[in-house]
């Protein structure tokens, strides 16, 4: 696999360690430039949380872009550690939480902040992002009222799913990797 890096911003151009193992799926830099033209501008002073997030690339992609702050969570240990040392390599430590705890139970607990984005991009073919769903649907103060929940999954184990409070509004195809847009639907 090619190296991580960050594509734009006060980091840009920094590479990025990968987690040992094969347990994480890192985001191609394709699909994260893609993701980030989608959003454009919108990320600076935006906060994220990032779930499942393996390397960090994606939160640290949006620190360097201007995100405010960024709440990294895993529950592998060797995430962690790879990105509190992302964080430290692109000097982006200081606006950002990163938490060893299962997703689930984040997502049932009583939100302590609503977020512009939320990033889920769990192990695929397990149905892991359906149930982070329907968790944050059950749990909708974890996004902000304008915010966005974007999912990262394999094409195939996409599935229209009935949520009440959350809607898809666009879906992105890149080779194996899909991008899933979902907004409140109040």
């Amino acid at each position: 696999m090619k190296s991580l890096r960050v594509i734009s911003g006060t980091a840009r151009g920094q590479r990025l360690r990968s987690v040992p193992g094969d347990k994480t799926r890192p985001i191609t830099d394709r699909v994260k430039e893609a993701l980030f033209n989608i959003i454009g501008s919108d990320f600076v002073n935006a906060s994220l949380l990032d779930l499942f997030a393996g390397t960090g690339a994606v939160g640290i992609e949006a620190l360097s872009r201007g995100a405010e702050y960024v709440r990294f969570v895993d529950t592998q240990t060797q995430a962690i550690r790879t990105i509190k040392a992302n964080l430290d390599q692109t000097n982006l430590s200081e606006k950002t939480s990163v938490i060893r705890q299962d997703a689930f139970k984040l997502l049932v607990s009583t939100p302590d902040r609503a977020y512009d984005y939320i990033y889920i991009a769990p192990p695929q073919y397990k149905g892991l992002w359906s149930k982070s769903m329907r968790l944050l649907e059950q749990n909708i103060g974890w996004l902000d009222k304008d915010g966005w929940c974007i999912v990262q999954i394999d094409p195939i184990e996409y599935e229209e799913i009935r949520l009440s409070n959350l809607v898809v509004f666009d879906q992105r195809r890149y080779g194996s990797t899909q991008l899933v847009f979902y907004e409140r639907s109040d």
